[in-house]
């Protein structure tokens, strides 16, 4: 499992492990219950350049589409395949197996509007960050 306190979290519920200027998303603990039993999901193209906030991939459960949006701008250079064989990996371990794409060329100074570990806990219990 990730260092959960390594992460940066989005109020749409993304998580972000950066290492140089590379960044793997995924979806959090938290939206996983929430979205339930996934069923599908559609990752981003290669080389598709996603900004700041925008759709990069849709997760669908037995109850909706989920839109998955980029938490920082860049380009992707990984999505995770293994979802279309196994989508429950998102549920089964969201911080782990169930990461969704890899983002290149972003900018850790583009991190600082995102949540710590401490700020998205008390955004998930309904205190703002």
């Amino acid at each position: 499992m990730a260092d959960l306190e390594k992460l940066k979290y989005t109020k749409t519920h993304e998580w972000i492990r950066v290492e140089g200027n590379k960044g793997v998303v995924g979806i959090t603990d938290h939206a996983q219950q929430e979205i339930s039993d996934v069923v599908f999901v559609e990752v981003p193209a290669l080389g598709k350049t996603v900004g700041a906030g925008e759709e990069a991939a849709v997760v669908e459960s037995v109850k909706s589409a989920f839109s998955i949006y980029a938490p920082v701008a860049g380009k992707v250079a990984r999505a995770n395949e293994e979802l279309a064989k196994n989508p429950g990996r998102v549920n089964a371990a969201p911080y782990a197996e169930g990461w969704i794409f890899e983002l290149e060329g972003i900018d850790a100074g583009n991190l600082e509007g995102l949540m710590d570990l401490p700020q998205y806990e008390q955004f998930v219990q309904g205190k703002e960050a």
